[in-house]
């Protein structure tokens, strides 16, 4: 059989979208459900656009031209797209393809109306919809207009906009074919959109219909506001619109406007019945597609007719529950906790999950803990609400906000699962050093160990240690011992911010309190950067050389430099020490610091730059005084009040325990991350050998496996590539969407709002977490390793994890999106002095870089300045 140029409508199924594009694939997929009304039609396949673009050789330096472009060089994209359409448009269509048309055309009736739609290749898929993007023309008449309209949809797939959306997306051009379909048009009463889950909250239990008279042109194009109709398992709630103008079909072919009669503005454009029954028919088709679906629809007469139907790709997933599981699940973000809500591939994923202390849920790239039992009973419900709302206020909110409706989460009695713990509270920990110290070594011997052992594994020899290193990882983190001194800083915190307030009108005094409190391995991390640029400042040669930095073999360049041996072995000395660090260092799968050793050079560049020799050594010891300072201050004003002198000692006792103790708050996450990398590196061996056995193509093919499914690929070297494709696929879809703090088991993302009144007007909200004001320009950085900071600069950014320590020396506020009173960043901003606000929403979109900004570290807001 020779290249087939046009398929019957019929005929499409999703296995040809290399033939038929997107739209066809989804249009014959939905004529073949049974119930479901499809106007009839046919497919002019890529075959023809690929035998049009051969057509004109003068095209294929205009592509390569075009894949060249930035995709914000708006004027250039301009010109070079017009020319490609103006292109494609004067080419003549063949005359045996035009017979071909001609002759499925006079199947549909030659002198019908017809509908002419772009489907191509990469649209409407899973991950990325490409909706609106290319052309669709309605009412097309005759066998000559139909082919003009055929080369405009061509055409098409050239205008600013799709060519735009694949440079920023990566999608090359020359892979995006298009097909056309035609269809018989409908003449409609009513059109619209039907989105089986609520656009906007994302609850897969609500479905949203849009409505108007005529066709949905109207709704499509703005010129009317729709009727909007909520459908929740049958019940009906609408807000009817007035519609003046509707967009009707002309007799001889087009389209025009048309005023509504007045009288018949105000009537809706469904019954109630009409609407249950095509939330009904979408329902179905959404079953049939396995997810939630945006879908055009026309009503003539009393028949519905599906125009159109595509995922919906804005949604967050939900968690999948266990099988037989119906019950409604509250989870939360574990990146909001763990300063990390990028997505994560598969195998930092499982290795999270494996390693964790509690199970978790994954969706969208995301880690996610259910809720749900520490909320259903009372007693535990307060415990937990008072716990994360000192964490974070906006989780605490979207949890009240789900709670507060009565009808989500199940109320258990007390005693129940998720209640409080039996036998009481653990016993408090006594305030010594050796504790700390004990802790510290504890974790040493067991790092050691494991270092010792991997190295002799292999094979699925390897998979199986691992997973009794697993164990030894959970141990240590989850030893009392461990929790009680992790708890013991963060209690006596609290104890002194609430105890100081009230007897003192002394606000967030802790803060000062904790100035370069001893043992924190995080912030002596930044401060121990400031040494290795104190070694590099005297060499102005090494300084020149690591300005010109671009790739990670600058160590072995440095010894020709005068005095770049000793530059490389301060930085190799920093790297033993804290080299398994990286940002977003709960994903194994990211590049660490000793990986990629050039991501530092910008830091350590701008601490030559901005310190004198010493600084480290200085700025630890004027922290430590400051804070014996306030500590003589606050015993003495509490000695002269009543009742002062016991005060006074229980106050002198949290002050001990705090800075014995909220060192060691971010050790753990030092010892998680010491262990992943590891792991990481025993990995990465097995992945090599697999790619010199020819089973994978890259070792970073392993990332999108989950740990298991890699021990599978080392048993029984084979691998499955598609899985491997179709998961880079969706992990580069995941990067586009926003994970919530609370996501329903409904799929219902609940945000949270901060409930305050006391900050200025145009103020940005957070929640405060290191006392001071502090004025000065924002930098707003997203990718450390293009940190450029001057003195007084405040960072300005979506999440701070240990790794984004070293810019904290250098800035002198800290504004973040993400965060919580005990989280990483906010420890180490007490601990150097810096004023900081956390938690701000869309911060680093709403505050332009280099924006003079006050921070309010005590009340908790930004102001931006003129």
């Amino acid at each position: 059989m020779g290249v087939q140029y046009v398929l019957d409508l019929q005929e499409a199924d999703g296995t040809q979208v290399s033939v038929v594009g997107g739209k066809a694939a989804h249009l014959g997929a939905l004529s073949r459900i049974e119930g479901i009304g499809v106007p009839a039609g046919f497919c002019v396949t890529t075959a023809a656009y690929r035998r049009i673009m051969a057509q004109a050789p003068s095209l294929d330096d205009r592509l390569d031209r075009l894949s060249r472009l930035n995709p914000d060089d708006r004027a250039a994209i301009h010109a070079l797209s017009a020319e490609i359409r103006r292109t494609v448009e004067g080419i003549a269509v063949p005359g045996d393809l035009a017979a071909e048309v001609t002759r499925a055309l006079a199947r549909l009736g030659e002198r019908a109306g017809c509908a002419v739609r772009s489907s191509a290749t990469a649209e409407d898929m899973p991950t990325a919809s490409f909706a609106g993007q290319q052309d669709t023309y309605l009412n097309v008449v005759g066998p000559a207009e139909i082919l003009k309209h055929l080369s405009r949809c061509w055409a098409s797939l050239f205008t600013e906009r799709a060519v735009t959306y694949r440079l920023r997306n990566g999608f090359d051009h020359r892979r995006v074919h298009m097909a056309v379909v035609v269809q018989r048009m409908v003449f409609p009463d009513a059109a619209g959109i039907l989105f089986t889950a609520d656009p906007v909250t994302g609850n897969r239990k609500v479905a949203t219909v849009e409505a108007g008279f005529g066709l949905g042109e109207a709704l499509v194009s703005g010129l009317v506001n729709p009727d909007v109709f909520k459908v929740r398992e049958g019940e009906v709630t609408g807000v009817i619109a007035a519609k003046q103008r509707a967009v009707q079909p002309l007799p001889a072919g087009g389209t025009r406007e048309v005023a509504i009669d007045p009288r018949r503005q105000e009537q809706p454009a469904l019954t109630d019945a009409q609407v249950v029954r095509l939330v009904q028919l979408g329902r179905r088709i959404e079953a049939h597609f396995g997810r939630p679906q945006d879908i055009e629809w026309c009503l003539a007469g009393d028949d519905f007719q599906i125009v159109q139907s595509r995922p919906i790709t804005t949604l967050f997933p939900v968690p999948v529950p266990a099988a037989g599981d119906r019950e409604n699940h509250l989870y939360l973000s574990v990146g909001h906790q763990q300063m990390m809500t990028d997505p994560m591939k598969p195998l930092g994923l499982s290795m999270w999950q494996l390693t964790a202390l509690a199970p978790m849920h994954e969706a969208g790239g995301r880690l996610f803990v259910d809720a749900t039992r520490h909320l259903a009973a009372p007693a535990s419900r307060a415990a937990f609400l008072e716990m994360v709302g000192r964490s974070d206020p906006l989780t605490r909110d979207a949890l009240e906000t789900v709670l507060e409706r009565g009808d989500f989460v199940p109320v258990l009695p007390d005693g129940a699962p998720g209640g409080p713990p039996a036998g009481g509270p653990p016993a408090p920990i006594e305030t010594d050093p050796a504790v700390v110290t004990e802790l510290v070594e504890r974790s040493r011997a067991s790092i050691a160990a494991l270092r010792r052992d991997i190295g002799t594994k292999s094979g699925p020899a390897l998979f199986d240690f691992l997973l009794e290193a697993f164990r030894e990882h959970k141990r240590v983190l989850g030893d009392p011992s461990n929790m009680r001194a992790i708890m013991a800083g963060m209690e006596a915190t609290w104890w002194l911010n609430d105890r100081l307030q009230e007897w003192l009108g002394e606000k967030d005094a802790a803060d000062v309190l904790t100035l370069s409190a001893p043992g924190n391995v995080t912030s002596q991390m930044g401060l121990a950067l400031l040494d290795v640029a104190d070694v590099i400042r005297p060499h102005p040669e090494v300084v020149a050389f690591l300005q010109g930095v671009e790739d990670d073999g600058f160590l072995d360049e440095l010894p020709k430099f005068a005095g770049g041996t000793e530059a490389r072995h301060a930085i190799e000395a920093y790297l033993d020490r804290y080299g398994m660090r990286c940002v977003g260092e709960i994903d194994i799968t990211r590049p660490r610091w000793r990986e990629r050793p050039a991501t530092l050079v910008p830091v350590i560049l701008d601490n030559v730059r901005n310190f004198e020799p010493g600084a480290a050594g200085r700025r630890f010891e004027q922290g430590r005084q400051k804070a014996r300072k306030k500590e003589q201050e606050v015993l003495e004003r509490l000695r002269a009040l009543p009742d002062g002198e016991h005060r006074a000692e229980e106050t002198k006792r949290m002050i001990d325990r705090v800075r014995t103790f909220i060192g060691y708050r971010e050790y753990p996450k030092y010892d998680i991350v010491s262990r992943y990398f590891l792991y990481k590196q025993a990995l990465l061996q097995e992945a090599g050998r697999l790619v010199r056995a020819g089973v994978l193509r890259d070792e970073e093919d392993v990332f999108y496996l989950t740990f298991q499914e890699f021990h599978d690929v080392v048993r029984t070297g084979r691998v499955d590539e598609r899985l491997i494709r179709r998961r880079e696929d969706a992990f580069r879809s995941y990067r586009a969407l926003t994970p919530p703090r609370v996501l329903t088991s409904d799929g219902e993302a609940v945000t949270g709002t901060y409930r305050r009144d006391d900050v200025p007007a145009g103020a940005l909200i957070g929640l405060p977490v290191s006392a001071g004001t502090v004025e000065g320009r924002a930098r707003v950085i997203l990718d450390m390793a293009r940190a450029d900071l001057e003195p007084g600069d405040i960072l300005v950014t979506a999440h701070t994890d240990p790794s984004w320590t070293p810019l904290f020396v250098a800035v002198s506020g800290l504004v973040t999106e993400v965060g919580g009173l005990m989280t990483h960043g906010a420890v180490i901003a007490r601990e150097y002095g810096l004023p900081a606000v956390v938690s701000v929403v869309d911060a680093t979109r709403l505050i332009p870089d280099g924006q003079r900004i006050r921070v309010h570290g005590s009340g908790g807001y930004v102001e931006l300045l003129p």
